[in-house]
């Protein structure tokens, strides 16, 4: 199981959000219009694209999804799956007759599905009595790889009510032994399937969110499939992370480099003789290092890394058609950075302009077999759409236009700013102005603080920001030294430090801001979810006499309860140097926690989290809760169902939303002229 990572001297550079027409205010009943789009495959022939266009349904409560198809030279994209209502992951056939994807059966398990191109409806290829997790073709177009959970052992007798089960390092919230999962084949033509591997091992896969499992990667000629191996099906396996190349004909399983740290997504050369794959810097499993691409012989031995140079945190690394490079993406200051990575030499960067590819633990990006490229991405005025760039030279081009219905809206400005932090770094974050700013307004400030910390606010199109810009307030996105974005230097300045260095960093970024005559340097909220709900919880205790108003998500408010009970206890352990109960450790866990200064906390706080959540578990939540309500401070705390890390349902999602807004609102106010 893989957890990913749960200024001017200050320069600003302005992107443009279109003309101000007369343009209606954003509102949250546009949160219906929004449409995402995602997965794009492109044909073996370069010709078509397919992809997945995903709208919420709020009657159901459910994001519904189908499988379009469009042009790669434009037109007018084809619904191809009529009647479906949940669809992912499409897949051509490596000869272009078919086209497979996930969907449910009547059962509600997922499945392989077939569509053939030639016309005609979508058949079930497998029927796996625990569904497929995800499928990758065979070269040939025979036969496809699957991988799948194991069944639940039977028991009889006595024995099948008993209701114990070895626990090991995992998450609190888990309540029965997790089942390995291991590779299939299914054959095309009759759908018959056979296991090629068993063992206590298993694939990897992840709790979202979270970067996608590592994929089955076939070898050119069809005989190996390469993958990571997991050494038991746990969280605290996490560091133990192994590529292994598997024989299909014999069942052999051969290490590919012998280490074993947290290598990541073997893809094979198109010549067969080479395996790129990720891997932490400096072989960490914190959360602190940059993810390199490396390369290997595909016959083993060491790897290396090729984009040292780079010095970028990477989740995207897929062959060229010459197999001399690979494409690589990473966040990029405040956009994402995609290259052209040769594995002898320097990378060269694309020309993206203002477009956002989407991702953070993996982009939504790919490459054709004739070299064009295709991906998924925002804009500052837009969301998501589908792009291609015809070569890597060529301009990206714009294929959908599913949110168009945005350049009828009012929305802020965003603009990237820069500032020095009290060590020397170059911070940078993403400030959004309200519609119609006017400098001679004084403006509430709230912050809106990522998650991860390996993640970065980029200049792209997100709701929660150009909802508060709508309230009049202006917004601050900071990327805290531990965000992925600005070099390893940057990133592992958190190794060791996770609040009192990212707190000043904020607090820089905040002082930067305030030295502007249209921001009221009297009112200012913080706010965030997941890391950034302990950013929340870490800077309303260390600097009480700052904030209006707070919203701290999912916040992390205990280190060591964090360690004993969540399921990133691995990637904690890096990050302090060690356990909070060896080595003397536990006063740097507690005096890294916010509830050691909760005491202080002044601000009016609204509390949220899931109440299953086996990331950040509620425990941190209900005791921020109940120190600031024991001290008198002004607190809520609301509570979502569901074992998840932050509400996905479209209703809930609109709700923490709504909630998260309306606080901050009636603590903040709105910009008032100044005098």
């Amino acid at each position: 199981m893989r957890l990913r990572p749960f200024a001017l001297a200050v320069a600003v550079v302005a992107l443009p959000v279109g003309a101000m027409r007369a343009q209606q205010a954003l509102t949250m009943d546009h949160l219906k219009k929004l449409v995402g789009v995602s997965s794009p495959d492109v044909s073996p022939d370069g010709r078509q694209v397919a992809f997945v266009v995903s709208k919420p349904n709020y009657t159901t409560d459910r994001t519904e999804s189908e499988l379009y198809i469009v042009d790669a030279a434009g037109g007018a994209p084809r619904p191809l799956t009529f009647g479906r209502k949940r669809v992912s992951s499409p897949k051509w056939s490596p000869d272009g007759k078919w086209l497979a994807f996930e969907s449910p059966d009547s059962a509600g398990l997922t499945q392989v599905w077939l569509l053939p191109m030639g016309g005609g409806e979508a058949r079930k290829l497998t029927s796996h009595a625990t569904g497929v997790d995800q499928f990758s073709w065979r070269p040939d177009a025979g036969a496809l790889a699957f991988a799948a959970q194991d069944s639940e052992p039977k028991a009889e007798g006595e024995a099948k009510h008993l209701a114990t089960f070895k626990v090991g390092a995992q998450d609190m919230f888990l309540r029965k032994p997790l089942q390995s999962s291991h590779i299939w084949l299914v054959n095309v033509a009759d759908g018959a399937s056979k296991r090629l591997t068993s063992g206590v091992w298993t694939l990897e896969f992840v709790l979202p969110p979270g970067s996608p499992p590592s994929g089955l990667n076939w070898s050119p000629d069809g005989q190996k499939i390469a993958f990571a191996m997991v050494p038991a099906p746990e969280s605290g396996k996490l560091d133990s992370v192994s590529i292994q190349v598997l024989d299909v004909a014999s069942g052999r399983i051969t290490a590919l480099t012998g280490m074993k740290t947290f290598e990541n997504n073997p893809v094979w050369s198109p010549d067969g003789k080479t395996i790129a794959y990720w891997q932490p810097r400096e072989r960490r499993a914190d959360l602190g290092w940059e993810n390199e691409v490396h390369v290997v012989p595909a016959t083993g031995g060491t790897g290396r890394s090729i984009t040292r140079a780079l010095d970028r945190n990477l989740f995207g690394a897929e062959w060229m058609p010459d197999g001399k490079s690979l494409l690589v993406a990473g966040n990029d200051r405040t956009t994402t950075g995609v290259w052209i990575q040769p594995v002898d030499g320097a990378a060269r960067r694309l020309e993206l302009g203002d477009l956002v590819v989407n991702g953070a633990f993996g982009y939504d990006i790919t490459v054709g077999k004739t070299g064009s490229i295709v991906f998924t991405a925002t804009k500052p005025d837009r969301p998501s759409e589908l792009y291609v760039m015809d070569t890597p030279t060529s301009a990206p081009r714009r294929l959908t236009e599913f949110n168009a219905w945005t350049s009828e809206v009012a929305l802020g400005r965003m603009e990237r700013v820069t500032w020095k932090t009290f060590d020397g770094h170059e911070a940078d974050g993403v400030v959004v102005l309200p519609p119609n700013f006017s400098p001679s307004k004084a403006y509430p400030l709230v912050l809106v603080i990522h998650g991860g910390p390996t993640s970065a606010s980029k200049q792209g199109f997100g709701v929660m920001p150009q909802l508060m810009a709508t309230e009049g307030w202006i917004v601050f996105q900071p990327n805290y030294r531990g965000s992925d974005n600005l070099g390893n230097a940057y990133q592992s300045a958190i190794v060791g430090d996770a609040g009192a260095g990212p707190g000043k960093d904020v607090m820089a970024g905040i002082a930067m801001l305030r030295a502007k005559p249209y921001v009221d340097k009297t009112r200012t909220a913080v706010t965030g979810w997941s890391y950034g709900g302990y950013m929340t919880s870490w800077l309303i205790g260390n600097y009480p006499n700052e904030w209006k108003a707070a919203m701290a998500g999912a916040p992390v408010t205990n280190w060591e309860e964090m360690y004993n009970l969540g399921d990133g206890n691995i990637s904690i352990r890096y990050s302090f140097g060690g356990s909070p109960w060896t080595d003397g450790r536990e006063r740097s866990y507690q005096a890294q926690s916010p509830i050691t200064f909760a005491r202080k906390i002044r601000a009016p706080t609204l509390v949220m989290s899931n109440m299953e959540d086996f990331r950040v578990p509620p425990t941190q939540a209900f005791a921020l809760y109940r120190a600031m309500k024991d001290n008198g401070v002004e607190t809520e705390f609301v509570g979502f169902q569901g074992r998840t890390h932050s509400s996905a349902d479209p209703v809930n999602a609109r709700e923490r939303t709504r909630l998260w807004i309306d606080w901050v609102k009636k603590h903040i106010g709105e910009p008032r002229v100044q005098p």
